[in-house]
């Protein structure tokens, strides 16, 4: 069992595919900038890409930690930037993308509270990975909470 997860998504539109950073496939891993690819995924956007103001983060962060307190789950580290967002959390007896899938979800919920014309805020799906020891757990929360504006 691991440890704890640490799970990552970005907003609507701000990381396609083929993207000039980079860009995950799931089940092929990272894959090479690919400007046509990108520019179709571009061009089959239902709406304008997302960008979070400071309100909207910080709402996340809140609705991440209060759905853990009343989930029972160990929040180790949240950080909402303004285009994606990182989470370390135990949440012992569930499978490792449910944290992830939930905190979208109740986010979501709570962010239309506020802007009901918007539909979509996420990416499909994120990256969630196993974190097995304290030292990586260490690093982790480490990266996520100093990490972010280096």
């Amino acid at each position: 069992m691991a440890l704890a997860y640490f799970s990552t998504w970005t907003t609507y539109g701000t990381w396609l595919p083929g993207d000039e950073r980079g860009w995950f496939e799931r089940g092929q891993g990272i894959q090479p900038a690919d400007l046509m690819r990108n520019l179709e995924a571009a061009l089959r956007m239902a709406a304008d890409a997302v960008t979070l103001d400071l309100q909207q983060r910080c709402l996340v962060e809140k609705t991440i930690a209060d759905h853990c307190a009343i989930r029972n789950w160990m929040l180790h580290a949240v950080n909402c930037r303004s285009n994606h967002v990182h989470v370390v959390v135990t949440a012992a007896d569930r499978a490792i993308e449910v944290p992830r899938e939930q905190f979208k979800a109740w986010c979501t919920r709570k962010l239309k509270e506020r802007l009901t014309t918007r539909n979509n805020w996420w990416t499909q799906r994120g990256r969630d990975l196993y974190i097995d020891d304290e030292d990586h757990l260490a690093d982790v929360i480490a990266y996520v909470i100093e990490g972010q504006d280096r």
